[in-house]
């Protein structure tokens, strides 16, 4: 019989035994397969809030978390409709059950402009970085408001803030407008292969402007958003901690592809390497496990917005990153090149992680929060 998934929890391991919260028991027992699949679980959840700041983030990060450990591009797929939906109720709309969600906000190459003619918006130019634009319903885009659209423009929801040329503002588009074209076979990855993120081009697509100018960026939830992603992580990485762990568990049933490089030639027993390893890598979990613990504790207590909440997404994605890097790493040099080969349950997770990974954007954002730090005027710590 088959052992039952066992979901990822922020909880301290010498916590007592309980029961998972519903919404990551749900993913353990749903564990879709298919990028269809992680839609409709990710619809699911989305009807049940599942959403950052509604009293439940922790359980909404084991969700992800438990996703992303079974497949991380079951989770890649989910997690932008989820954050979608926070970003529509946030800015005042209730999204309902209207179909699936992407989030397209990525300002590689040129950017979207928007024109404004009366009361309808229109967006043209291409966007990059559109995951899965051919088989979602809708979008959230980012675009730049064009010199001749003016000002006046209203937000949704009533803000009747005004648009100025050259702003960065929010938009929710239908894709399946006979003005948007999904560019095919711009993607080659070898990780995160189900998740096709190419470019989308716009041609007088209409829009609906979400929240005022600059909303999108400056609302507490884009850090929140940004922390989601991170739990993401966390579960890929778990997922290669079970593996590892497996490896070198007596009473494990772990195939022999993966055991293979854990014992050492002289001796029947485990080597001493590899439990190093495994040490290493509990040890970063746990730094990981107890950021995001605090961040969903945060993000629920009203703690994490405005300065403070993107202070804290820029040191918890660090934190995890770091952590599922050097496990990728660890694990790697446990378990040798036989599981890379042969196990391909393993070898999707780390092409898949590795991927991923590549959203924080290493030197670049520990840059920004050295900067960041910096500007605090004293020491945090």
């Amino acid at each position: 019989m088959t052992e039952p998934f066992v979901p990822v929890s922020l909880s301290p391991s010498s916590a007592p035994d309980a029961l998972p919260s519903p919404w990551p028991a749900l993913a353990a027992l749903r564990l879709p397969s298919t990028v269809a699949e992680a839609l409709a679980f990710a619809e699911e959840l989305s009807l049940q809030r599942a959403v950052p700041g509604d009293g439940r983030t922790r359980e909404l990060f084991e969700a992800l978390g438990t996703l992303a450990c079974h497949d991380l591009a079951v989770a890649r797929a989910a997690e932008p409709h989820l954050d979608a939906h926070a970003i529509l109720r946030q800015s005042g709309i209730d999204p309902g059950a209207r179909g699936t969600w992407g989030v397209f906000a990525s300002e590689g190459g040129e950017p979207l402009v928007v024109e404004r003619s009366n009361d309808t918006w229109q967006v043209t130019g291409t966007k990059q970085w559109c995951s899965l634009a051919g088989q979602l319903d809708m979008a959230l885009v980012t675009a730049i408001v064009a010199p001749e659209a003016g000002s006046g423009g209203s937000g949704s929801g009533g803000s009747g803030s005004a648009t100025g040329p050259g702003e960065r503002r929010l938009f929710g588009v239908r894709l399946r407008d006979p003005g948007i074209t999904v560019e095919r076979g711009a993607w080659h990855a070898r990780g995160l292969t189900e998740v096709e993120s190419g470019p989308v081009h716009f041609d007088r697509v209409d829009a609906l402007p979400i929240g005022a100018p600059g909303w999108y960026l400056e609302r507490p939830g884009f850090s929140w958003g940004a922390i989601a992603v991170a739990a993401c992580w966390f579960g890929g990485a778990v997922g290669l901690a079970r593996t590892l762990f497996e490896s070198v568990s007596p009473d494990s049933s772990v195939s022999p592809v993966s055991r293979a490089s854990s014992s050492s030639p002289a001796s029947p027993g485990i080597s001493p390497f590899a439990l190093m390893h495994l040490g290493r890598v509990d040890a970063l979990l746990e730094d990981s496990r107890r950021a995001l613990l605090e961040a969903a504790e945060r993000i629920d207590d009203g703690r994490a917005t405005g300065p403070e909440g993107r202070l804290l997404a820029k040191r918890v994605r660090a934190t995890v990153a770091r952590a599922s890097e050097e496990i990728l790493l660890r694990v790697g040099h446990a378990l040798g090149p036989a599981p890379l080969a042969l196990d391909a349950a393993h070898a999707k997770r780390v092409a898949d992680l590795t991927l991923y990974l590549r959203q924080h954007h290493a030197e670049k954002d520990d840059a920004s929060l050295g900067s960041t730090v910096a500007a605090l005027g004293t020491p945090p710590w």
